[in-house]
Parts: structure tokens; sequence; C-alpha cells
């Protein structure tokens, strides 16, 4: 399998036990794309997935860290070889949840991150967080900037959202990352939409050290917990584990060229 979305490379989550987790989830037969949240740990994803096998790294500034720039991420694309691991853009996008960085500021830090991802034909790991049900929807921002962009590929990580912006993004032939909140929220309405995500549209992902998928909740999250969120929806299903996890496999690899 392949966790399409972690952050094992970041030595701020996993300081000593990053190199145990990893063989762990190649014992298991998982690999994974470390996703960079801001100019440091995209230069350690890139630096993480360069010295070990069935690693990728994904390379921008997350919305909260917007503030400090991202000239950075910049670099690293402009300067990337032929075998480089790099093979996304993210985590990128907009977050009115928590607003640690001016909405402003994120809109630019997107747009120009977005204009990279063109320039260089690579995908786009999205992360779009809504703020509270009595503020201006993320989503009504979000999608007129996307649709400013031509040739945009990717997929919603961690989407927890409406139907209307889960069929707005298929229409746009966005992919839809589900990882452990899909295992243990409460809300039926959720459960009910991720059920319906078509599997040529479904990546499966951890966001380690996050959202740890149950029966491990309260632990550290880790890449190996990628199945934990495939059995549970191939159970759900009622899929052969085996084919949900071959299609997600095929199309993380279709749409992150891997």
């Amino acid at each position: 399998m392949i966790d399409s979305h972690c952050h094992l490379h970041d030595t701020e989550f996993f300081a000593d036990n990053r190199e145990e987790f990893y063989s762990q989830s190649i014992t298991a037969g998982i690999g994974m794309i470390c996703v960079g949240t801001d100019e440091r740990s995209s230069q350690q994803a890139v630096e993480f997935a360069a010295n070990h096998d069935y690693v990728w790294a994904a390379v921008g500034v997350h919305p909260h860290d917007s503030k400090d720039g991202w000239g950075e991420i910049e670099r690293l694309v402009k300067e990337k070889a032929e075998d480089s691991p790099i093979v996304a853009i993210g985590e990128i996008g907009l977050d009115y949840y928590y607003n640690h960085s001016p909405r402003e500021v994120q809109i630019q830090a997107l747009e120009a991150q977005l204009q990279l991802a063109v320039d260089y034909d690579l995908p786009v790991s999205f992360h779009i967080r809504d703020g509270a049900p009595d503020q201006p929807s993320v989503w009504d921002d979000f999608w007129p900037i996307f649709d400013n962009f031509h040739g945009l590929r990717g997929v919603l990580h961690s989407f927890t959202d409406t139907r209307a912006n889960l069929e707005k993004g298929f229409s746009r032939n966005l992919y839809v990352g589900l990882n452990g909140i899909s295992t243990f929220t409460k809300v039926q309405a959720q459960q009910e939409l991720f059920a319906t995500i078509p599997l040529d549209r479904l990546l499966v992902e951890t966001d380690a050290p996050f959202l740890t998928p149950k029966p491990f909740r309260g632990k550290i999250n880790k890449p190996e917990y990628v199945e934990l969120v495939a059995k549970y929806w191939a159970e759900k299903r009622n899929i052969d584990f085996n084919v949900l996890s071959e299609v997600t496999v095929r199309n993380t690899k279709q749409l992150f060229g891997i």
C-alpha cells in the first residue's frame, strides 16, 4: 500500500522514532508520500525521501504558516533534478478555522504555489478547512481561485465537508483522501458521504502523527496504520481488502506519477 499523506520525515513530530516507524512500514509493504507544511519541513521531506526507498516528497507551505513565506518552496521546485523525489506541491490551501495567518496572506501563498504546480506540472495536496458556521465559507474563496488555474490536478486531503463540495471536487477531477477521521467520526452524514466516494477517486492516508485510526486512538499515528483505514472501508463497503488496496495504490501512482 501507499500512505498518500504523512509527516514521518518531520523531526518536530518524529525526533527519535522515524527510522523505526519507517522500517515497520517497509516491513508491512507500505510506501509513503511525506508532505511538507512549511519551508523547513518541506526541505526535510525532500532529504528524507532522497535517502529512503519507497518514499516520495511533497513540498509546500500550509495556510497556517503562510505568514512566514514560501520562497524556499519555489527554490526547491525550480532546482529539482530529474531524479528528484518531489512529486507534488502540498499541503497548501486555506484554513479559516484557526486563521493562524491572515486570510489575504493565505490566498497569496495558495495562488503562488498553484502557479508552481502549473508551471512544473505537479499535482497538489489541498488542505481546505472551513471556519465557524456564521462566517463566510472558505470554499467560496477556494473554488474561484482553483478555477483561475488551468490543468490543476490533486487531492482534497482529509476531506470532511459537504456533498456539494465533494461533487465540485469530482467535477474538477480531484481525488479525495480518507484517513483515521473516517474510522472514528460519529457524524453519520460523514460516514454516509465517505461511503459514496467512487473507488477511482479514493486515496487512503494517515496524516501521521495526527488522526490515529481505531483501534489506536490516543497513540501516535504512523504510516503503517494506513492499512487500518483501508480495511475499515473495505469492510464497510463489503469489498475485498485486496481490491480496495490495489485500487487506492493505482490511484495514488496515477495522481503522483510514481
